[in-house]
């Protein structure tokens, strides 16, 4: 693990510790059984018309890029993403290195539910352990994040069973051959490939084009990070992704709809 990463993973679990407690699968399955179900993650980038998918990032800052757009309403982006014909969206709920925030993601769901169509969201945070994943499942998640590298396999696999329990998607995020190998053997169904190496914050789009080959043909590929123009996108495309995860460039566009539009041609 980088670094940078292992410092975010360590923060994460002291943030979480006070909140941990047993979280058994039945009780995240009576769980989804009580709450209005959530739309499906995976079905919105499988895209009948074989465009690319475009899943549209709501973050306000990153480690790498520092502030991005630090005022912005969550409810409000999400309303652009969803009107420029976003596949999903990606709400990021972690607030000391990304200034998300569990609320904004329960303020978009709810939106939805209150002002259909619902589009399907993505808790993106660093997951360890199943109380994170009920806690997406309240907010109104359709999917978690599970980023291979930062976790043993043990939590892999308890984040999974926790998921699938709850009605949740997994989006297992990878930067390498061996990471990759791992996701396929915990049954991951998507899988994304993390262009920026987080252990140096350098991009390479080559990353996508050697790794989304080698994935089986069931999986659904994702490509994230360092999709900034359509060419990019196209790179992605070409390598045989299905989505791309955009953050930065879509909240700094002064029209995202238009750069969303491009991406859903290819």
């Amino acid at each position: 693990m980088s670094d940078k990463l292992t410092e975010i993973m360590a923060w994460k679990r002291q943030e979480i510790a006070a909140l941990l407690r047993p979280v058994l699968e039945e009780e995240l399955t009576a769980l989804n059984a009580a709450l209005p179900k959530p739309p499906s993650f995976a079905a919105a980038l499988r895209r009948p018309d074989g465009k690319l998918g475009v899943i549209a990032e709501i973050k306000r800052r990153s480690p790498s890029a520092g502030n991005i757009a630090p005022e912005i309403a969550a409810p409000a982006q999400a309303l652009k993403y969803r009107a420029a014909g976003a596949s999903a969206l990606s709400v990021l709920t972690d607030t000391k290195f990304f200034g998300g925030t569990l609320d904004d993601l329960a303020e978009v769901t709810t939106l939805f539910r209150k002002e259909p169509p619902a589009v399907p969201c993505l808790r993106k945070d660093f997951m360890v352990h199943p109380i994170q994943v009920r806690q997406a499942r309240e907010a109104g998640a359709s999917a978690i994040l599970i980023i291979v590298r930062a976790l043993s396999d043990a939590e892999i696999a308890g984040l999974f069973a926790s998921a699938q329990a709850a009605g949740l998607d997994t989006l297992f995020e990878i930067h390498t051959e061996s990471e990759l190998a791992r996701a396929v053997k915990h049954g991951a169904r998507i899988i994304g490939v993390n262009n920026r190496d987080l252990a140096i914050f350098k991009t390479d789009l080559g990353l996508s084009e050697r790794l989304i080959p080698q994935f089986p043909r069931e999986v659904i590929a994702v490509s994230e990070s360092g999709i900034f123009t359509v060419h990019d996108a196209a790179r992605a495309r070409a390598a045989g992704a299905q989505a791309v995860l955009v953050g930065e460039a879509l909240m700094k566009a002064p029209d995202p709809a238009a750069l969303i539009s491009a991406f859903r041609s290819l």
